[in-house]
């Protein structure tokens, strides 16, 4: 009789209150269906019909907008196999600064191909080894198809055809104005050698009121406010930048001043006011014209100031006082006193001066490696600035990946539907089990230019069957999905003067076809028991009193 040796069951393996998933059904399905879900979620977003999304945060901050990178930033994805998806739409914001909703809604179209190839009964190891065929393929075929480029970054008509489409697809009525706005900004700021370009260099401010057409560009830094000062101007100014509140010193500790006498009293008032003045008075002598502080400014202090002619101005974002140090060359002090030489700061011109009612301070520098600008926004809610501001953001990055690679592909969905022509040609030609995985990776191309018919309200199995006429048999490869012709549907993208950047679209279709390798090949899930003890009872508010 043979030994029977019993199996080990997964009790006995962890700890108790693991979960444990295996297999295609339990482990590869689930994962496929979460990260579905995920791409169906800013699939409505996509392109210059998307829909905005309503997020409400865990701080109950309100974000209306149709930006992908925001909307799943503030989402708090917590799937497993979802949050690889999220992180690779991050690493595209982070590489390029656009196509965040490209990577999410490809991948999650990959993987929706893959479901139906492995209930059709391919295996796994061939239908990765097919996508990732198909994935250098489209790369290759995908360098072939640049139709223009950015002949000269110092250009102003140049720059608009790369940053042109990335606004119109997120504020769509408003892209002429913006990128006329994105590109005199980066004009200023422009280096003489273009690849040195910093996206840094160029701020956004935004002052509620008036309208989106009152926006301008201001040379310089921009503050929302104004000087605390009574001197509201400098010239060739230097600058001390504290990070300390400019009030008389607060001791650590709690301390106890024992005074017997009135004339005790005022002397140790005097004394405080005699030390303050002579901290401000070694400021002044040091040549310090303008004073910037990071917290509040005392009464006292400020009389000091005015006194001395010192210009004061309050900044009280760490990331606009990091930025301000830059610009200027100063060193931020934590101690009240008068800096040393190579921690002053120098500006050019330092005024406050007045944009549709709001006073603001501009610190302008003539100098090219410090040199900034600021493009100054208006608008009626603070949602709708904050999307503009989002939007100027991705439009300053596109200027950036222009300055290194100034390829030029078209848009509107018409390189994609190339793609899934060319691919599907090529897995025809394929040998063997891949080319079933090549052919679904075409067909999956095609979910871009779907989309974006699909928000424009039109009838996207005609569009699609237009376009795949135009692309197979005529050979056009510039016709893309047209989303203000509802009766035609098509538009040639290079007659339109519709581009997507070629290196956008290529960290793009890298970032998305290894996301979804990556959950394909993730046959079991183990899930350990999450830290902390029970959650306290909701309701009663006093559950652990006596």
């Amino acid at each position: 009789m043979a030994l029977r040796v019993p199996k080990s069951s997964h009790p006995q393996l962890f700890k108790e209150g693991y979960k444990q998933y295996q297999g295609i059904d339990e482990a590869v399905l689930r994962n496929i269906s979460a990260c579905h879900e995920l791409a169906e979620t800013v699939r409505t977003s996509f392109g210059p019909n998307g829909r905005n999304k309503m997020v409400i945060n865990h701080l109950e901050k309100l974000f209306v907008t149709s930006d992908a990178a925001t909307i799943i930033r503030e989402l708090e994805v917590v799937h497993p196999a979802a949050k690889l998806l999220v992180m690779a739409s991050q690493q595209q914001e982070q590489e390029a600064g656009d196509a965040t909703n490209f990577v999410l809604v490809f991948a999650g179209e990959l993987l929706q191909k893959a479901e139906y190839l492995l209930r059709m009964g391919v295996s796994i190891s061939d239908i990765i080894q097919g996508y990732e065929i198909a994935r250098d393929k489209a790369l290759e075929i995908l360098e072939t198809l640049s139709i223009e480029t950015v002949t000269d970054p110092k250009s102003d008509t140049e720059l608009k055809k790369a940053i042109r489409s990335v606004i119109a697809s997120k504020q769509y009525g408003y892209e002429e104005l913006l990128s006329d706005l994105i590109a005199q900004a980066a004009l200023t700021v422009m280096p003489k050698n273009p690849v040195n370009f910093n996206v840094d260099s160029i701020r956004v401010v935004k002052i509620m009121g008036s309208n989106i057409f009152d926006s301008k560009v201001v040379n310089g830094m921009v503050f929302g406010r104004e000087a605390e000062s009574l001197v509201h101007k400098a010239l060739k100014a230097k600058i001390g930048i504290f990070t300390c509140p400019l009030d008389i010193t607060q001791t650590e500790t709690k301390g106890t001043v024992l005074i017997h006498n009135a004339q005790e009293m005022l002397n140790f008032t005097k004394d405080e006011e005699r030390r303050l003045e002579q901290i401000f008075k070694e400021i002044a002598e040091a040549g310090v014209k303008v004073v910037v502080t990071g917290s509040s400014v005392g009464e006292l202090a400020l009389h000091y100031l005015n006194r001395f002619d010192i210009m004061v101005v309050k900044v009280l974002s760490k990331f606009d006082l990091r930025r301000l140090c830059r610009v200027t060359g100063a060193t931020a002090l934590a101690r009240l006193g008068p800096p040393m030489p190579e921690e002053m700061g120098f500006c050019d011109i330092v005024e406050t001066v007045e944009i549709g009612g709001d006073r603001v301070t501009v610190f302008r520098q003539e100098d090219e490696k410090t040199k900034t600008a600021t493009i100054v926004i208006r608008g009626a809610t603070q949602n709708q600035l904050d999307d503009i501001e989002r939007a100027i953001d991705d439009g300053v990055n596109s200027v950036r990946a222009a300055t290194r690679d100034n390829r030029l592909v078209a848009g509107a969905g018409a390189t994609e539907m190339e793609l899934a022509n060319q691919l599907s040609t090529f897995g025809e030609t394929t040998p063997g089990m891949n080319q079933h995985s090549i052919k679904k990776y075409a067909e999956a191309c095609e979910v871009i230019p779907r989309t974006l018919a699909e928000n424009a309200g039109m009838d996207a199995t005609k569009i699609l069957s237009d376009l795949i006429r135009a692309h197979y048999k005529e050979k056009k490869i510039a016709v893309g999905v047209d989303v203000e012709n509802t009766e035609d549907g098509m538009i040639d993208a290079s007659q339109a003067k519709i581009f997507d950047l070629l290196v956008t679209k290529s960290w793009a279709i890298r970032y998305a076809t290894d996301a979804a390798l990556t959950v394909l090949r993730v046959d079991q899930i183990i899930m350990s028991k999450p830290a902390g003890g029970p959650k306290p009872p909701k309701g009663n508010s006093n559950w652990d009193e006596d």
